[in-house]
């Protein structure tokens, strides 16, 4: 039997997928739940959040941490966590076609990220400057974009 049928019948019900969408794992959250698909991550308050929108995740005792591109933070308190985290990590990381970080003249560096949802097209890049510098510095941003240039370049992406 697979995960998705041992889920709650209100569970199921609750979850919006897009075609193709499988569940993977899932853990419980008190009276509620995470479920982790082969596409996204359903938080327990039913925010759906595609794995090539996750900035981050962190693992703790204090349960599941989910910071977006948007800059938003989602918490989750799960003591039993089945295989999330990992399932989380992997599915994230596979999202990731370019992670490299440049250094800008005299200022410090810019992480460059190209993502893609799961078996589609690269969406775009993301620029993470380091701590410190002001990412509306429009000199800072035309070095990023020369240094952007140059990965795309010499990765072919």
């Amino acid at each position: 039997m697979s995960l998705f049928h041992r889920l709650p019948a209100d569970v199921r019900a609750s979850l919006t997928f897009e075609r193709g969408e499988r569940v993977l794992t899932y853990a419980r959250v008190d009276d509620r739940y995470v479920v982790a698909t082969n596409l996204a991550l359903h938080l327990s308050d039913g925010t759906r959040v595609p794995y090539e929108n996750v900035d981050r995740a962190s693992w703790d005792e204090d349960g599941l941490r989910v910071l977006t591109i948007d800059g938003a933070w989602h918490a989750e308190r799960i003591t039993e966590p089945r295989t999330l985290p990992e399932t989380v990590r992997e599915r994230v990381n596979s999202t990731i076609v370019v992670n490299k970080h440049v250094g800008l003249p005299g200022r410090g560096g810019v992480r460059l990220v190209a993502r893609r949802p799961p078996g589609g097209e690269v969406l775009g890049w993301t620029f993470v400057f380091d701590e410190g510098l002001d990412p509306e510095d429009p000199g800072l941003r035309a070095q990023a974009e020369q240094a952007l240039e140059g990965v795309r370049r010499s990765m072919g992406v």
